[in-house]
């Protein structure tokens, strides 16, 4: 009785991880974010979030994914002194996580037709960013700016809202990640995608 209760676990488990599917997203992201208190970063671009579910129920599903985001920040490059202006660049911004997600009712499956889902979960990531120094200014009137490529943990969450009566949302994203080296920099994301 013990071998068939432990084959039909095994069997229950090994069918909901060959239930697997593919979903994605694409949509429009604000970066922001600070280095030691004296650096800040702020930007706007463009989040593309392919995921792969690689356990499924009818009610939730738990998937791996690279919600990556790229965008563009405004760069103060000087700063002149007797008219307390500022002269500015184009800088970069990209923050590319590999995520673990659970997620519940809408979006989770293609199957799920609730009118709304959240998800939440955790990972690690690549972040590379331009930071603006807000307090150093060297001699010439120069603000002291950093281009740091980090690497650390970073957590998301959201809530997704149906759209006409197929599998297909609107997500609101929020993610926060902590990089463990350089200035160790904090970046808080906000995005808004259309999953389809």
């Amino acid at each position: 009785m013990k071998r068939i209760s432990i084959l039909s676990l095994v069997l229950l488990l090994t069918g909901q991880l060959y239930a697997q599917s593919f979903m994605h997203g694409a949509g429009l992201t604000v970066i922001g974010g600070y280095s030691n208190g004296s650096s800040v970063i702020f930007a706007e671009g463009i989040t593309y979030s392919p995921r792969f579910n690689f356990y499924e129920t009818e009610k939730l599903s738990v998937s791996a994914g690279i919600p990556l985001s790229i965008g563009l920040s405004s760069t103060a490059t000087s700063y002149d002194l007797n008219t307390q202006s500022f002269g500015y660049s184009l800088g970069f911004v990209a923050n590319i996580p590999l995520m673990v997600n659970v997620n519940v009712g809408r979006g989770s499956t293609t199957a799920n037709r609730q009118k709304t889902g959240y998800f939440g979960g955790v990972g690690i990531a690549y972040n590379r960013g331009d930071f603006v120094s807000i307090i150093e200014v060297d001699q010439n009137g120069n603000l002291v700016n950093q281009q740091e490529n980090n690497i650390g943990p970073q957590a998301n969450a959201g809530f997704r809202f149906g759209v006409g009566k197929a599998h297909k949302n609107i997500e609101l994203r929020l993610s926060y990640f902590k990089a463990l080296n350089g200035a160790k920099a904090n970046v808080f994301g906000i995005a808004a995608l259309f999953n389809f």
